[in-house]
């Protein structure tokens, strides 16, 4: 079986997938963002959105005056106009005060969750959107099962993104045996490639969100045929064991990291667009609309991927690989052109996966180092080389991450993951998806 003259169709084929899967949802995304048009984005300032959420149903509240202090002096003032929205003006970054004068309160409106916001911290170049709820949603506290739902679904839509990751790196493992530690800069670099496209004034190109993250995700795939081409290739070629090329990853790992702060600084920053949403409430379940989009972006891809690995000759030849890559050799493979095509997938998938995680956080130079720990237990409770283990793995780690917080403390989160990992192991040692070996 040969796909020498298919390899290059197909890597296109991969890359566009993960374009279409974007662009497919842009009108979602786009629809459900209730980020005003007349927030500003690109200069500091306070954005402040005055909402009653009495009875259930979020109203804006017109015609109450915000105002902006810094070290007690006043910095600036502005009225809430007819959707609730205050913003005003900052001469430049730093940590201000924000607080809404009670008597411009109009009647009728329920009593303010808080009147100040001591601490809020503004970064050079970009607005700060602060919320000021009134009222409540018709529940003094959240009951159990809604607490529960909420962190279920966020347990979904973490787990979905870590399995993105998580199906990269068991790709390159499947079929060169090695352990990418620079994983988690892959994660980093689409997320910061995504807000650079995306940043306003003279940081960025000012690209909309929806397209910065498109063109991330090829960039990433880019990355990762350079890493290939560059440096992993060389390496084999010299039959560098795998020992050696994990410290390697490692080192790579950490020089990325350093250059990755260099260039984007040491504190985290957000997307120009999407950082305020009102949350829909779907029985039980509160979830903005942008992790919704999240969700369905994950499942397309994950479903791609499936689809291609299993009905397409480059995935099954890949498959090959995976299981004897000599024997594939001698079928007929092009063995380097398959790893070449699983490191683009590993950068694609990893940069995706940094451009949603970035879009439900925030993004930093360390973003895939916080979950480089996730994503590598992700693809080992799947079962080590095993793409759709990895998928699962994700998944039920994600919701351990986050359902875990209802009953313990959130610092806790990744002892809890490591002790779902052993017990698992302990009981199934290949892994949920894996195969047993002989030895011996």
């Amino acid at each position: 079986m040969s796909v020498r003259g298919e390899t290059p169709r197909r890597a296109a084929a991969a890359l566009v997938l993960a374009a279409v899967a974007l662009t497919a949802l842009a009108t979602l995304v786009v629809a459900a963002s209730d980020t005003p048009a007349s927030a500003q984005t690109g200069v500091e300032a306070i954005n402040a959105r005055l909402f009653d959420r009495t009875g259930g149903k979020e109203r804006p509240i017109a015609g109450v005056r915000v105002v902006v202090t810094r070290d007690g002096a006043p910095i600036g003032e502005a009225v809430s106009d007819a959707d609730g929205l205050a913003v005003i003006p900052l001469p430049g970054g730093g940590t201000y005060s924000v607080a809404i004068d009670e008597k411009t309160i109009p009647k009728g409106a329920g009593a303010p969750d808080q009147t100040k916001l001591p601490n809020v911290v503004v970064q050079s170049g970009r607005a700060k959107f602060v919320l000021f709820p009134f009222g409540n949603d018709g529940q003094s506290e959240p009951g159990a099962i809604d607490r529960l739902a909420d962190l279920f679904g966020s347990g979904i839509r973490v787990g979905l993104v870590v399995a993105l990751a998580a199906v990269g790196l068991s790709l390159v493992y499947s079929t060169t045996g090695l352990i990418n530690f620079a994983t988690g800069e892959l994660v980093t670099f689409g997320a910061i490639a995504a807000w650079f496209l995306n940043a306003e004034g003279g940081s960025g190109l000012g690209i909309t969100v929806l397209f910065a993250g498109i063109l991330a995700t090829l960039l990433g795939g880019a990355f990762g045929a350079g890493l290939e081409l560059g440096l992993w290739r060389p390496l084999r070629r010299r039959r560098t064991g795998n020992v050696a090329l994990i410290v390697v990853s490692i080192g790579l790992a950490l020089l990325l990291r350093s250059i990755f702060q260099i260039v984007f600084g040491a504190d985290a920053k957000s997307f120009a667009q999407y950082s305020v949403q009102q949350q829909w409430h779907l029985g039980p379940l509160d979830i903005a609309p942008k992790d919704i989009a999240s969700i369905v972006i994950c499942v397309v891809l994950l479903v791609g991927v499936a689809c291609f690995l299993l009905f397409t000759r480059l995935g099954t030849a890949i498959r090959a690989v995976s299981d004897e890559p000599d024997l594939a050799e001698s079928s007929g493979i092009d063995v380097q052109r398959v790893i070449l095509v699983a490191w683009i997938a590993c950068g694609a998938l990893s940069a995706a996966a940094g451009v949603l995680l970035g879009l439900t956080f925030s993004v930093g130079f360390d973003l895939g180092f916080k979950f480089l720990l996730v994503i590598f237990a992700a693809m080992i409770l799947g079962g080590l080389g095993s793409v759709f283990g990895a998928m699962v793995g994700g998944v039920v780690l994600g919701i351990v991450f986050d359902v875990s917080t209802y009953w313990i403390p959130t610092d806790f989160k990744n002892a809890m993951i490591l002790g779902v990992l052993i017990i698992v192991l302990l009981v199934r040692p290949q892994g949920i998806l894996g195969s047993r070996e002989r030895v011996g």
